[in-house]
């Protein structure tokens, strides 16, 4: 099996990050492992809102997440544990990932500062 990729922080862009969070499914997966610091299964977040993401798109989401460096993926059996780098990004570049998440929460009607809050936990 190969190993997973993860970029160093020092190699993460923010053309990557804006990559990978423009696309709503992956912004909501990315939200949701932020909030639960650490998602046991990736079909844990097959859902996304009314909707049912394949396993090959699922797979293909968290690969970008990955790849971008917003998240953290390690082989667990036959599972992967999935957890957020929103602190060394965060670091890295201060605000953007609030900016990014804060505006997809304000269109879904939800409470802007939610995702500094559970990024704060």
């Amino acid at each position: 099996m190969r190993p997973l990729f993860h970029p160093a922080i020092e190699d993460v862009r923010p053309e990557a990050i804006l990559h990978a969070l423009a696309d709503p499914s992956r912004a909501a997966i990315f939200a949701t492992i932020m909030r639960a610091g650490c998602v046991e299964a990736c079909s844990a977040l097959a859902a996304v809102g009314d909707r049912v993401i394949p396993k090959s798109s699922l797979s293909n989401h968290f690969k970008v997440l990955r790849e971008a460096g917003l998240i953290r993926s390690e082989r667990h059996g036959v599972e992967l544990r999935n957890a957020s780098r929103w602190a060394e990004v965060e670091a890295r570049f201060p605000g953007l990932l609030p900016g990014i998440i804060n505006a997809y929460a304000s269109d879904a009607g939800a409470c802007p500062r939610d995702a500094e809050r559970a990024a704060a936990r």
